[in-house]
């Protein structure tokens, strides 16, 4: 399924700033790109039509030998960071081309993806915003509890997807319809209209909606 172009970043946290009429607008600063182009798929020899950018500049001593020798095909030195996105048609991309800030437009919404905090674990009432039982006389110990889980004979089970106590956060999640407030081409830096996920330094991908 073919997506809209994008690139990837990082997260380098919040601030505010300051709007035509003095109001004050909350931001997240994202360092987007550069990403150089690191391979071009197409239908006829892949089965698909793809670019491949690459973000983080690393060194070649913490690659593995397969990755080193795609990093060499393209000639643009070694990252961290790869990611494919799946396009309609990549005629207008070759080996080497760089995508940076200047892929987007102050105004338009994107859409951003991002792993979110991890929050270790957790109960029912915190994970899931349950309201935790009674605390008339007679309870005990049971405040918390999540209750109930399962059936009687039929069907004799817990049902997929229950919401119980468990690993909260650490999952990718993406955030549509963020605003485009402000530009710095000279820094490949943009600034977002309010949070997007994932901690400072975090990995995140901003596409085009």
């Amino acid at each position: 399924m073919a997506e809209k172009l994008g690139i990837l970043g990082r997260k380098l946290g919040m601030t505010r700033i300051f709007a035509s009429d003095g109001s004050a607008v909350a931001v997240t600063v994202i360092q987007a790109g550069p990403c150089p182009v690191i391979q071009v798929k197409n239908a006829e020899t892949d089965g698909y039509n793809a670019v491949q950018i690459a973000f983080g500049v690393d060194k070649e001593k913490h690659m593995t030998k397969p990755l080193a020798g795609h990093f060499n095909k393209a000639g643009k030195g070694f990252f961290r960071s790869l990611r494919e996105i799946r396009l309609e048609s990549v005629s207008e991309f070759d080996v080497g081309d760089e995508l940076n800030a200047a892929l987007f437009e102050v105004g338009e919404f994107v859409k951003i993806t991002g792993q979110s905090i991890g929050k270790g674990m957790s109960g029912v009432m915190k994970r899931w915003n349950f309201g935790g039982g009674c605390s008339s006389h007679g309870t005990e110990k049971t405040h918390r509890n999540a209750g109930a889980i399962g059936n009687n004979t039929e069907p004799g089970k817990v049902w997929k997807g229950k919401k119980m106590a468990g690993h909260m956060g650490d999952r990718q999640v993406t955030v549509k319809s963020i605003q485009v407030v402000a530009i710095r081409p000279e820094d490949n830096v943009i600034l977002v209209k309010g949070p997007v996920p994932g901690p400072k330094n975090g990995l995140v991908m901003v596409r085009k909606q």
